[in-house]
């Protein structure tokens, strides 16, 4: 069994996810070494916060060009709420902020009046924001995350922001929340979910299961 690197830059919820892979008997460390990152056979990258601040951490802690090079190494990588929304070109937190470029897309704040028509009568639906707690997912494309996992199942999320990629097609799951978004993504050795597998009871700890199985 691998050695599972969760990304320690001072934001995000590094010891429940460790607490939910040690669950299911993955040794799991929280670090920001690069020395450890480079011994493991998976990373994580977790995250809970402000856009911005997340990647001044990042580049405070020199995280970032060694996330690069084990990306390029094709290790399994799986980026959770936050940290999946760094993974894209910029976000328009707190205005307009680069992230790390991996894939192409941005991320946007959800709306909080939405308007509706329907039969000729327009009208406007407000949004809790953050969207908060359980919510459907619709499996698009059979991500190695859901393995044997079914179609549609409830995850929980706590968010503000969602992800709009440029490639439809990397996207494997959505989620509705006034609007629809991409729930999750994956790309070759890439993962992402914006929905947090380690609060989502024994849906999300399978989704950890699947991830730290990969080779």
């Amino acid at each position: 069994m691998g050695r599972i690197a969760i990304i320690d830059y001072g934001m995000g919820n590094v010891r429940s996810v460790q607490k939910g892979l040690e669950r299911l008997g993955f040794f799991a460390t929280i670090t920001r070494s690069t020395k450890v990152l480079e011994d493991c056979s998976h990373l994580i990258l977790p995250g809970v916060g402000a856009f911005p601040d997340c990647m001044r951490n990042l580049k405070h802690y020199g995280l970032i060009d060694p996330i690069f090079r084990e990306l390029e190494k094709g290790k399994p990588f799986l980026g959770i709420c936050l940290g999946y929304q760094l993974l894209f070109k910029e976000s328009e937190e707190f205005g307009f902020h680069p992230g790390l470029g991996v894939l192409e897309g941005r991320v946007l704040r959800f709306q909080n009046e939405l308007e509706r028509s329907g039969k000729g009568i327009e009208t406007k639906e407000r949004l809790k924001i953050p969207h908060m707690g359980w919510n459907k997912i619709l499996v698009r494309k059979p991500s190695p995350l859901f393995k044997g996992l079914p179609e549609e199942l409830y995850l929980y999320f706590v968010h503000s922001y969602y992800v709009v990629p440029d490639h439809s097609d990397i996207i494997s799951s959505y989620t509705t929340y006034g609007i629809q978004f991409a729930s999750s993504i994956w790309k070759d050795h890439i993962f992402a979910c914006q929905f947090h597998p380690e609060k989502s009871q024994d849906y999300g700890l399978e989704i950890l299961k699947n991830f730290g199985s990969l080779s």
